[in-house]
């Protein structure tokens, strides 16, 4: 057994009630008799007269991508059956995984999509499914989705309550020059085809992005903020004049790619309120193959790494007219698939949830996990659909925290990572403390100030004090 499946082992993940809501991570070893553990003291700190930022009702998305089983990352084929094309939809675990969220919002996309061809009647191409070609851009031919399996997949959907955000084909029509950009508009006949068959046949769907990984330089290829921002525009457009009787609308979607300061700030200027919702992505532990991930996880410093795009980001929409808000669209920590017994074991769950708190602190209103299933960071199994350990954690998130977000600082060790909400079904507050430390008990005083300004139904003093030490056998 190697050292990290060892420590793996060693983790454990409580939940106590005490006059409210806490969530406990910690990474200290469970060992019984283990007398080597030290006690850090330390107090964390509940501003509650203000909400810092609120999150959607719905705030935990997951993603469903169209890789095949062909694709390998490192020499392992991690996919198996759990693309778009042939995942198994009449597996009870599934579906009952997805209804326990009542609802979960899923992203349908990822890498891929952006060479998915929809088989309407306007596609005059054969409808073929992608074949592995390492001298093509992203190392598969263009593939198709065709519309049985567009009508079985809104049936499953249907079924299971879930809110479906569709990834666009976003380089339609456009030329791949020798330097990696894409040029031209967006060609979105086979697009809005597509949206009208979705809507003919009465689908649901929550909301329509367009594309995968253009912004910035690009994955792949790249697509400038002011072409970008155009065709937004005219997805914007389509879906208006499709959906011109129906209400709600779906939202409007982009640019689902990782932060370019200067590109979303262009971006977001010449969209103005033709977007609801600015997408970027998170692979911030760097590759799968990086043998030293578990440490990244376990550092706070490197955790806190991330902060900047947020704050970066929450900048750029607040400095501008849009009315638009952000979101996380994809978020597997660890690129190319992840890292087995690693981003799908327990120890991914402080990489998760801390970034599930952190999110929400720089009002972040949904955030999508890479994956669902599928690769080594999928919520279920990718072979026996069996929750991983993260998909606990998200449940336990979407049950426990309440849309707005208070203010919440620590005292003492920096191992230890706290983050305040509203209670979401209760009087109160829920607080997710994580210890990051593996040798070391917390002894955490939680002290609260409320005032009439408070956002959460309350039933304590103005300022309250809980000790509370959590020991782990």
């Amino acid at each position: 057994m190697s050292s990290s499946q060892n420590r793996e082992m060693g983790l454990c993940f409580l939940v106590c009630i005490v006059s409210c809501s806490f969530i406990y991570v910690s990474s200290q070893s469970a060992v019984a008799g283990n007398d080597n553990s030290s006690v850090s003291e330390g107090t964390v700190f509940i501003d509650g007269k203000t909400s810092i930022g609120k999150i959607d009702e719905d705030f935990i998305c997951a993603t469903l991508d169209w890789w095949p089983p062909e694709k390998c990352d490192y020499g392992t084929c991690s996919w198996d059956q759990a693309s778009l094309i042939n995942l198994d939809l009449n597996n009870n675990i599934l579906l009952n995984a997805i209804k326990a969220f009542s609802p979960l919002k899923i992203r349908l996309g990822g890498t891929l999509q952006d060479k998915v061809i929809y088989d309407t009647e306007d596609n005059k191409q054969p409808c073929v499914q992608f074949v592995k070609n390492t001298s093509q851009m992203f190392g598969f031919t263009q593939g198709c989705l065709p519309m049985y399996r567009w009508d079985e997949l809104n049936a499953f959907f249907k079924k299971s309550g879930a809110e479906i955000i569709f990834g666009l084909n976003a380089l339609a029509g456009r030329s791949i020059k020798s330097d990696g950009s894409a040029v031209g508009a967006w060609n979105y006949t086979n697009a809005e085809s597509f949206i009208s068959y979705t809507v003919k046949k009465n689908y649901s769907i929550y909301g329509w992005e367009l594309g995968n990984e253009l912004c910035g330089s690009g994955v792949g290829t790249r697509v400038a903020a002011a072409q970008y921002a155009s065709d937004t525009i005219s997805l914007y457009n389509t879906v208006k004049k499709i959906y011109s009787s129906i209400e709600p609308k779906p939202l409007v979607i982009a640019p689902g790619g990782f932060f370019d300061a200067n590109w979303f700030k262009e971006f977001v200027d010449k969209t103005g309120n033709s977007v609801n919702a600015i997408t970027h992505h998170i692979y911030n532990l760097g590759p799968g193959v990086d043998t030293h991930l578990i440490e990244k996880i376990l550092d706070p410093s490197y955790l806190d790494g991330e902060a900047d795009t947020f704050n970066s980001l929450q900048s750029t929409i607040k400095s501008s007219a849009t009315s638009a808000v952000a979101w996380v669209g994809e978020s597997g920590g660890a690129y190319n698939s992840g890292r087995n017994l690693v981003t799908n074991a327990f120890v991914f769950s402080f990489w998760y949830l801390d970034q599930l708190g952190m999110a929400s602190a720089y009002d972040t209103k949904t955030y999508c996990r890479q994956s669902l299933i599928g690769g080594n960071y999928g919520l279920l199994n990718t072979t026996t659909f069996v929750p991983n350990p993260d998909y606990y954690s998200a449940l336990l998130w979407h049950r426990l925290m309440g849309r707005n977000v208070l203010s919440t600082s620590f005292s003492g060790t920096k191992k230890i990572r706290a983050y305040t909400h509203c209670a979401k079904q209760s009087k109160g507050i829920t607080l997710l403390i994580i210890n990051l430390d593996n040798s070391t008990t917390a002894e955490v005083t939680v002290t609260f100030n409320t005032g009439p300004a408070m956002n959460c139904l309350w039933t304590f003093p103005l300022i309250y004090s809980v000790k509370c030490r959590v020991i782990l056998v």
